[in-house]
């Protein structure tokens, strides 16, 4: 009597694969990186936490809010000019805060426009940029450079615009101060995110300090401004 052998009985691999089954593992190659390629490369991109989102929204939506006023105000002091009418500014409240001497100097459009015209713009991307993050996204270095020099630009230009109001047109605009206070805050908060990145090349001690402190530069940098402005004044305060 002849005994079947259980190694003969089981099916044999065929070329085809038909009616057999293997060990070999099965992957998706959808998912796996093709090994041509090699290791994905790229930029490095960084995302921001809620706090440095919101504080990029709230800056930039400040400083919307300051140029669309400042504009609608302007616009309506050139109609009035047209009319041969006479309008003051809401804002103009005594000799010193006085936005319509400032709307009608001629350092309020520097570039051959109303300057909250461009306000209007950069705050803009300021705040798409803060809901941007919100929203989880992630930019490259390039990206958060370029940001940074945007607010280095304007911080200098309000800070020639501070020299010209107090100094030169002898007048203060309380939206203008706003808009200074807003660009002042975005900047050292977007420079101390570089440094702390290491986007912005800066010894150890320098990120700690900006790891640690980053509210103590904008607080210096308005109150040495609030300080000029109470200076400059001092007898009309005083009076």
């Amino acid at each position: 009597m002849r005994h079947n052998d259980p190694a003969r009985s089981r099916p044999t691999l065929s070329s085809d694969g038909i009616g057999v089954m293997s060990n070999t593992t099965v992957k998706d190659i959808s998912t796996e990186p093709d090994p041509a390629q090699g290791p994905a490369t790229g930029p490095v991109r960084e995302g921001a936490g809620r706090a440095f989102a919101l504080l990029l929204v709230i800056t930039g939506a400040a400083g919307v809010l300051a140029a669309w006023i400042i504009t609608l105000d302007k616009f309506k002091l050139l109609e009035a000019k047209v009319k041969g009418e006479t309008f003051v500014p809401g804002c103009s409240l005594n000799p010193v805060v006085s936005c319509g001497s400032v709307m009608e100097s001629d350092q309020a459009s520097v570039f051959g426009f109303p300057n909250p015209m461009l306000g209007l713009v950069t705050y803009g991307i300021v705040v798409c940029v803060g809901m941007s993050l919100l929203a989880g996204a992630r930019f490259p270095r390039w990206y958060w450079l370029t940001l940074n020099a945007g607010t280095l630009f304007g911080t200098v230009f309000c800070a020639w615009l501070m020299f010209q109001s107090l100094y030169r047109i002898n007048a203060l605009c309380l939206w203008c101060c706003l808009a200074w206070v807003a660009t002042i805050i975005m900047f050292w908060y977007v420079t101390s995110f570089n440094v702390r990145k290491g986007f912005l090349p800066a010894p150890g001690p320098v990120k700690s300090f900006f790891g640690e402190f980053t509210w103590v530069m904008p607080v210096l940098h308005i109150g040495i401004i609030g300080m000029l402005i109470l200076t400059r004044w001092w007898e009309f305060w005083t009076s």
